[in-house]
């Protein structure tokens, strides 16, 4: 790489031009062009000396020039007592301080502590995004954004917690992942004094405590904005660009506490109140609360007996879509779930878990009393009753009473004189 000399980056005044200046604008141009130099060294172009010190005519800026080559630090802070070897970081630097932003843009009147970061700002009112990812063609306004996108692309995630070795692509991510060994939370609602460890907890933590809607309600039905790969039609941009990372399999949303990502900002809401235990949707009947508001719609049916899913072919309703699918397979006779064992099929999983512990010999539930294990909780029930003299179900013929309904099955055939195979075999054809 040439060397950059400093004619290439300096705009020279005569002296009686920088008479001219106002000192607010000499120091401006101090800055911005001590910065430029820094942002030039930091890229790796590298300074030819004897021309630097040539245009060092003040004894002032010379200083500051050989102290970067020797690596003294001459200029402290006052307040924290961090140092540098120029004054100009060091007036940033105060600003963290003082909250001082001079530099202000000239279209929103936003104010900013640094003038590249001002630059950076400006971006947001041009639409300006020079930096487009070479494998799928998304733009950024910042370099770094670039740098930080490309690696859901690597799955390079450079930032580890030396605690528990879970790795991020971002440090700010890995900061606020850190909260959790730490156990601090400095955000804290202002309304009830819950605490959080990031802000965007605390962020979506209020709207608990508002009425804001999110979503607006459109009565035309247009939706002018269409995907280019499928041909589906959108009603807002947002929905669209949420849409697309489907084609891509790009998911951007990453959870700052373990790491996982998401493709969508709901879908990452969602899964983070499993670390936050939140669960802000809660029902004005009986207090029980929900971390999604789908599943506090189903808990009102309960107290409300709505079961608006109906079976087409007998009448029969339900609570909950799942519900209605389950008993579908009652008239199908679809068993999807099938025991790669002995090949099986159940209509439910729950069935094909229980079936599968044949096979394992697993007895998960165990009587606390005399230890004996079954494979189903029902059985254990059954079980129970054989210590508490518990005996619920009674023969209408002679009132006798038996602890589990096979049981009292078996008593009634004594009554309609059946002998039990014949009983069985019915049982069977039935």
């Amino acid at each position: 790489m040439d060397a950059v000399t400093y004619d290439d980056v300096h705009v020279n005044f005569t002296t009686e031009e920088w008479n001219l200046l106002s000192p607010s604008q000499k120091n401006l141009y101090k800055e911005v062009m001590l910065e430029t130099y820094l942002n030039l060294a930091a890229i790796g172009y590298n300074w030819q000396d004897h021309h630097t010190e040539e245009e060092c005519q003040s004894s002032r800026r010379h200083d500051r020039h050989l102290r970067s080559h020797s690596g003294k630090k001459l200029d402290e802070s006052n307040q924290c007592g961090k140092d540098f070897a120029r004054l100009s970081p060091l007036q940033y630097h105060k600003r963290t301080h003082t909250g001082e932003k001079i530099y202000t843009c000239n279209q929103c009147s936003k104010a900013f502590a640094k003038p590249s970061v001002l630059q950076y700002h400006k971006i947001i009112h041009t639409g300006e995004k020079p930096y487009e990812c070479n494998q799928c063609g998304k733009a950024f306004a910042r370099p770094s954004d670039l740098q930080t996108h490309k690696r859901i692309h690597s799955g390079e995630k450079p930032y580890e917690c030396i605690q528990c070795g879970k790795a991020f692509t971002r440090t700010s991510h890995l900061h606020t992942h850190k909260r959790i060994h730490t156990g601090e939370k400095p955000y804290e609602c202002n309304q009830c004094g819950k605490a959080f460890t990031s802000h965007s907890n605390l962020k979506r933590h209020k709207r608990t405590h508002s009425d804001d809607k999110f979503y607006e309600c459109t009565h035309t039905g247009e939706k002018p904005y269409k995907c280019n790969q499928c041909g589906k039609a959108f009603v807002k941009p947002s929905r669209l660009q949420y849409h697309k990372i489907i084609h891509t399999g790009e998911k951007p949303f990453e959870c700052i506490q373990c790491g996982k990502d998401f493709a969508r900002p709901s879908d990452l809401q969602r899964h983070e109140r499993i670390h936050t235990g939140e669960k802000p949707y809660e029902c004005i009947q009986c207090g029980k609360v929900f971390a999604r508001p789908s599943d506090l719609q189903v808990h009102k049916r309960i107290h409300t007996g709505e079961k608006p899913y109906e079976c087409i072919r007998c009448g029969n309703a339900f609570a909950r879509p799942s519900d209605l699918q389950r008993h579908k397979r009652i008239h199908t006779g679809e068993k999807p779930y099938t025991c790669n064992q002995c090949g099986k099929a159940f209509t439910r999983p729950s069935d094909l878990q229980i079936h599968e512990r044949i096979h394992s010999g697993e007895k998960p539930y165990e009587c606390i009393q005399c230890g004996k294990a079954f494979a189903r909780t029902s059985h254990l029930h059954t079980h129970k009753r054989i210590h508490t003299g518990k005996k619920p179900y009674e023969c209408n013929q002679c009132g006798k009473t038996f602890s589990s309904h096979s049981s009292l099955q078996y008593h009634k055939i004594t009554h309609t004189a059946e002998k039990p195979n014949e009983y069985n075999q019915e049982l069977s054809v039935s």
